[in-house]
């Protein structure tokens, strides 16, 4: 946890120190936007939440490259939408595979750190198309108990970790109505499968052998599957205010080694005030439900909750708080910096699960 809260300081010290960067390019002429007058100030709340993708359309010809950083933290696990402790799971939980009776490994803590690479390009004035991929890495600490009966006696503990690219989506948004205050437009896309999902790593197993395994679906890198993304998109602007809702669908399609992600459905919505020009803050709700895994992998069997496809999915809602700075002239002219903070507020996870307690996301943006 100490480690976490660093990583937080080191983000917001370096938002914090860049208010004034900001700030200052006011003071050294009028703001502007990327249009040809030159005169416009560029509204830090343009921008949804920078934890929100393909929430925004460009004009004709304009370009936006980004980059994202994620950080996930999660620790202890949870059934439906009461905490469990891995003595429980250890002994009570039912292991699906003959043997042994339960599940005598037990994750306790997991990161994922995801690092986002994104373009957005604008033919037409109601096309923006966007390229995103990541590179992503896994950490996951395990608990293993001695034999293969119900009893508390630990063993040892291990980590396993994976580390690589992940899926790349390609997407599109089609604008359907604009009257300057009020904007929709559709989400179209598909999730192409480049992440790795044969991952291996050395496990302690509850016989105090350490062989080398294929990683529960977890801690895989991508998907495997041809996944479609359609979504909804409408946001708002008054005066100072700026608000949008947002779905956005993950429909599997095929499977992968035999199985398939569950689809997954998100809903979000955002309210942001505007305190100058170059800043904005935001508030933001997101719930997500996503299905249990269809089928399995016949190499990942290990006595572990996430070897099992049915202790995945479940509903999460989760509260963020946002940050928005936009520079206003000369070099800092279409760049924004922007970081979010989540914490959840439900969580009902088809369990045994690992529960997510932190989402922390930081990202810049650049249009030309």
């Amino acid at each position: 946890m100490f480690s976490l809260l660093k990583k937080e300081a080191i983000i917001v010290s370096g938002l914090l120190f860049c208010f004034n960067v900001f700030a200052d390019s006011d003071h050294h002429g009028a703001g502007m936007n990327l249009s040809s007058d030159g005169l416009t100030p560029v509204r830090a709340d343009s921008h949804a939440p920078i934890g929100v993708m393909g929430e925004h359309m460009h004009g004709k010809g304009e370009w936006m490259l980004s980059y994202r950083y994620m950080h996930m933290d999660m620790e202890g696990n949870r059934i439906g939408t009461t905490s469990v402790s891995s003595d429980f799971i250890a002994t009570t939980v039912a292991n699906p595979n003959p043997m042994p009776a339960t599940l005598r490994v037990v994750p306790t803590k997991m990161t994922m750190d995801m690092h986002m690479v994104g373009a957005m390009y604008a033919p037409t004035d109601w096309l923006t198309l966007m390229l995103m991929t990541m590179h992503v890495d896994k950490s996951m600490d395990h608990t293993t108990y001695m034999g293969g009966g119900a009893t508390t006696t630990v063993l040892g503990t291990f980590n396993t970790k994976s580390s690589g690219m992940g899926d790349t989506k390609v997407s599109g948004m089609f604008r359907l109505f604009n009257n300057g205050r009020h904007k929709i437009h559709a989400n179209a896309g598909i999730s192409l499968p480049t992440g790795d999902t044969d991952e291996v790593d050395d496990v302690l197993a509850p016989t105090g052998m350490t062989p080398t395994l294929r990683l529960p679906y977890a801690m895989q890198l991508g998907s495997g599957t041809y996944d479609l993304l359609p979504g909804m998109t409408y946001t708002g602007t008054l005066n100072n205010f700026n608000w949008g809702a947002q779905y956005m669908g993950t429909f599997r399609t095929g499977d992968n080694n035999g199985y398939s992600f569950g689809d997954k459905h998100e809903i979000t919505s955002w309210f942001s005030y505007q305190w100058q020009p170059w800043i904005s803050t935001s508030t933001r709700i997101a719930y997500s439900h996503e299905g249990q895994i269809d089928g399995s992998d016949s190499l990942i069997t290990a006595p572990v909750q996430t070897a099992d496809p049915d202790n995945y999915g479940g509903d999460i809602v989760n509260l963020m708080f946002g940050l928005n700075l936009a520079g206003q002239s000369g070099r800092l002219r279409g760049h924004r910096l922007a970081a979010e903070v989540g914490i959840p507020l439900h969580r009902d996870l088809n369990g045994p699960q690992l529960e997510t307690d932190l989402i922390v996301t930081a990202g810049w943006q650049y249009a030309f």
